[in-house]
């Protein structure tokens, strides 16, 4: 079975339409597809033709653990389940707020209308850091999304805004409470010491947590090891996923997650 069970469409931050990730997919012989868009299930309003995929309903919700950003895909979800509804809607809730934010903090160093041109970019769907980035290029004030993100928008600088998200055991809940799995998203993405990020997934587990990515996107071998350990170690299931975007990163594109090595247990066996 060839599984990706993290890609995102243009409901989030992604430049395709759920139709087209789904032609995608199959002509890149994936079996198990789920669209994990950033706090929404819109995608799952459409009418879609699966043609000999099996769809996986996927939502990746933004949360916090000690000041950092930290994302939880829930997989086999309700999306019309009360929990999933209320979910979203306090994400969505969350994420103008941060709009608003990084907004203000951008036009105190005199940049100004950054909220209007995200939002025409959003286009009425999720609102992000990258709508923010592409205004930036846009305008003139970056030259490339890379130093919009170096300057302004990543890590540490004055548009990481934290703090809004709902606390990770809500996030939790919300997942297992519209029937899905909880899966903590690419662990080795978040550039943690080995103490620190064995403490994350401590922690997630201990909230009842159950699964981690062991692929997302690409990786170095010793990084596949490393959470091949963790997953055994705090006895989670595993999941993987590319965590595709746009088809002009070819280090996230769809059907390059090589098969689970064979001491994983995947999500996929556990689901009926």
């Amino acid at each position: 079975m060839r599984a990706d069970l993290h890609s995102h469409s243009i409901y989030s931050d992604g430049v395709l339409t759920p139709t087209e990730l789904l032609c995608l997919a199959k002509a890149k012989g994936i079996s198990l597809f789920s669209i994990t868009d950033h706090d929404t299930m819109a995608a799952y309003q459409e009418p879609l033709e699966q043609t000999g995929i099996t769809l996986i309903n996927g939502v990746e919700l933004s949360t916090s653990w000690k000041n950092l950003n930290v994302h939880i895909v829930g997989l086999n979800v309700d999306p019309n389940s009360e929990s999933m509804l209320e979910a979203t809607r306090q994400q969505t809730l969350a994420r103008h707020k941060r709009a608003h934010k990084i907004s203000e903090k951008l036009y105190k160093k005199g940049i100004s209308h950054t909220l209007e041109g995200a939002m025409a970019l959003a286009d009425g769907k999720q609102i992000g850091r990258p709508h923010f980035a592409q205004h930036l290029v846009n305008t003139g004030v970056c030259r490339t999304l890379k130093s919009a993100y170096k300057n302004y928008l990543g890590p540490g600088k004055l548009g990481d805004v934290k703090n809004l998200w709902a606390p990770m055991q809500d996030i939790i809940t919300w997942i297992h409470q519209a029937g899905g799995t909880s899966v903590l998203a690419h662990p080795a993405k978040y550039k943690l010491t080995r103490t620190r990020l064995k403490s994350l997934v401590a922690e997630f587990k201990q909230l009842d947590g159950n699964a981690i990515e062991i692929y997302s996107g690409s990786q170095t071998p010793d990084t596949t090891k490393m959470l091949v350990a963790l997953s055994e170690e705090f006895q989670l299931l595993s999941s993987c996923g590319s965590d595709f975007h746009t088809p002009e990163a070819n280090w996230q594109m769809l059907g390059s997650v090589p098969d689970l090595p064979a001491t994983c247990h995947p999500v996929w066996m556990h689901w009926k």
